[in-house]
Order: structure tokens, then sequence, then C-alpha cells
């Protein structure tokens, strides 16, 4: 048969299955060991070929204020630019490690950084990260939160939300949970559990619309089966794993109707995820400004723009 054939289906196969590289060298008759060299070899083709015509982040004011648009129109949440989520990937440690790769949950992880628009694709990842890391340190060292805190992401100039032109000029932003910092253009939960009725209100519309991104990681899961368990290789190995997915699942993504994804996401338990664990709450002291951007969206939310349907949800 042909070489490379056969080298990406054992590629797949190890991915989409989650079987060890002894499981399969037995099945297919081909040494552990040389799986082992196959497997990142075309891990990192495909990242190499695929990334720039199925994984790169919006980098025009233009691009950026489509995935906005499909925000808006899906969710229901304005000047959005995607929403962000981490998880640890837990994987083998290496050897004399040390705990650099320790995390919080007493395992072994490197962290995948992830933006998800709309349409459950990825607009950026970010791997490898170590497991020791604080979470919300995790963002500030990677490539998107430093573009992000010196203004270099390209996202466009603030403009007023649909409809609230008495609210001002407000900035594009993305979503993420507890985990992340309060910043400009980035929003978190009001903390606490005696939130007031409105910040119970913004709380549910934010989460209704960064749920995008857990969905992406279960249909992202379920086409990797690779992820329900620790993956038993070096981090490094794990690295070119992950990127693999991401843009694998992106093309798989292009192509799949939203019945298919319902379907995907109806065998999903993220209680059977135990490669795929979330990241950890980190604090809350964001700046002036930052508070008050929140602010403008709650009082958005419940004042111009509110649901009867969110109020059953409060």
């Amino acid at each position: 048969g042909n070489p490379a054939a056969i080298r990406m289906f054992l590629c797949f196969r190890f991915l989409a299955t989650g079987e060890t590289y002894e499981s399969l060298a037995f099945s297919y008759r081909v040494g552990a060991q040389t799986i082992g060299k196959i497997v990142p070899e075309v891990c990192r083709a495909i990242w190499c070929k695929l990334a720039p015509l199925f994984l790169r982040m919006p980098s025009s004011k233009e691009d950026w204020l489509l995935v906005a648009e499909n925000f808006y129109d899906r969710w229901q949440f304005p000047n959005c630019c995607g929403a962000l989520d981490g998880k640890h990937i837990v994987t083998r440690a290496p050897a004399n490690s040390g705990s650099v790769f320790y995390n919080f949950k007493g395992s072994f992880s490197i962290v995948l950084l992830a933006l998800a628009d709309a349409n459950m694709q990825f607009l950026y990842v970010d791997v490898g990260s170590f497991g020791r890391n604080s979470d919300g340190g995790i963002l500030s060292h990677s490539t998107f939160g430093k573009a992000l805190l010196s203004e270099k992401l390209g996202l466009p100039p603030a403009r007023a939300l649909p409809g609230a032109p008495q609210l001002g000029a407000m900035p594009f932003v993305f979503l993420g949970d507890e985990a992340f910092p309060l910043q400009e253009h980035l929003l978190r939960p009001y903390p606490g559990k005696n939130c007031s009725v409105d910040q119970d209100a913004y709380n549910y519309r934010q989460s209704r619309a960064r749920r995008i991104v857990e969905s992406t990681f279960g249909v992202f899961a379920s086409r990797w089966r690779i992820f329900y368990s620790r993956i038993g290789v070096a981090p490094e190995v794990t690295k070119k794993i992950v990127k693999a997915c991401a843009v694998l699942h992106n093309m798989l993504q292009r192509e799949t109707t939203p019945a298919q994804v319902a379907s995907i996401l109806e065998d999903f338990d993220a209680e059977d995820l135990q490669g795929l664990r979330p990241l950890a709450r980190g604090g809350n002291r964001g700046s002036v400004l930052a508070c008050e951007i929140r602010d403008k969206f709650k009082n958005y939310f419940t004042q111009v723009h509110a649901f009867p349907w969110q109020e059953a949800h409060i």
C-alpha cells in the first residue's frame, strides 16, 4: 500500500480512539517505536499544511467585525469577538521534570488556551504552558494575551451597542469565565453568590454566549477520543497532537451541519473526560475602566436589550 496513506491512517486511528502505541502495534503489525515516530511527524505536517487554511486568528478589523456580527446574531451579545477558555491536557510527566508540569489537580499537564467563534471553530489555540502555572497567568504569557494587553490584535474601534447610543462607544470584547482576569477587552462574570438581580442577569447573558467555547471543546473531544484519558506520551508530542486535532476540528466543523453537531454533543459527557480538565478560578481585581465597561454591558442587558426568557434563568 501507499506508505504515506498508512502513516496518516495510523495517526488518525491513534487520535480518534486514544489507543496506545502498543495496542496499535499489535493490531497493525507495525512496531510501537515506529508508530511513536509516525504520530508526531504526521501531526506536525497536518499543522504546518492546514493551519494557514483552517486556523488563522482574524487580523483585520473586517474579520473581527464578522466574528462579532455572528455572535450578536446567534447569542445576542454585541461587540463580542470570541469566547475564551483553557483546559489542562493531562499528559505523561517527562523524566527529571520535577514539579514543572504538576498542576493543582495532582496530575501532570500542559495547558490548551483556545478562543472560539460563534460557529464552534477555534480562532486561536496556544498549547504548552506548564500545568503548575496559575491559570490566570497562562493568558498573560500567551501570544494572544500579550497582543490583547498591548492592543495589537487589530480589533475594530469602540462603537455604540445596538439601540443604545446613550451608553457611549463600547470596546470590542472577549468573554471568559472565572479563571480569567477582568480587563478592558476581556469580560468575566460578577463574582460571588450575593449578586444583585441585574448582575445575575448579566452573568446569565455572558454565560449563555460564552458556553459556545465549552460546546466547541465538547465536539473537539468527541471527535478525538485521545482526550478522554491521560495522553501517554511526552509533553512535546502532546503539543503536536493538540495542535493537529484543533486544525482538523476546524476543517471538519466547516462541513458539519448544526443537527450533526447537536448529535455529537448528545453523546458527549464531560464526566468522562479524564484528559481534558478545566482551569482553576482566578482573582478578580479589574481596573476601574474594566468594571465600568462590564457595568455598561449589564445596564444594556437589563434596561435596553432585556429578553423575557432571561428572567427565568436568574
